[in-house]
């Protein structure tokens, strides 16, 4: 009879030593890692800055009101993804440049 279905001693699981590639066994291409920023998050990011600016101008607010708010709100999300994005260096050159350029 073979030993298959033998009991393993109780304890915690041990993880396996096999060697993760993050390919698939038939030689296709993994699948994106969740989480990522890609073309449709930018479509929909920019529809909604479409229609919240389009919003607001419908509204009565003036328009470079308008634009400064979008500005930011851009300026803020573009911060956001390099930061998130591994882009630390970027940042602290660009946090750089704005102290400098505030001194003067």
């Amino acid at each position: 009879m073979s030993d298959t279905f033998a009991s393993r001693p109780a304890g915690p699981a041990v993880p396996c030593s096999c060697a993760h590639t993050g390919a698939a066994a038939d030689g296709a291409e993994p699948a994106p890692a969740a989480g990522r920023f890609g073309s449709t998050h930018a479509l929909i990011l920019l529809l909604c800055v479409l229609a919240l600016g389009s919003g607001l101008f419908l509204a009565g607010t003036p328009l470079e009101t308008v634009f400064t708010l979008l500005g930011g709100l851009g300026a803020i999300g573009a911060a956001t993804l390099a930061a998130s994005g591994g882009g630390r260096r970027l940042l602290a050159v660009l946090a750089e440049a704005a102290v400098r350029g505030a001194g003067k």
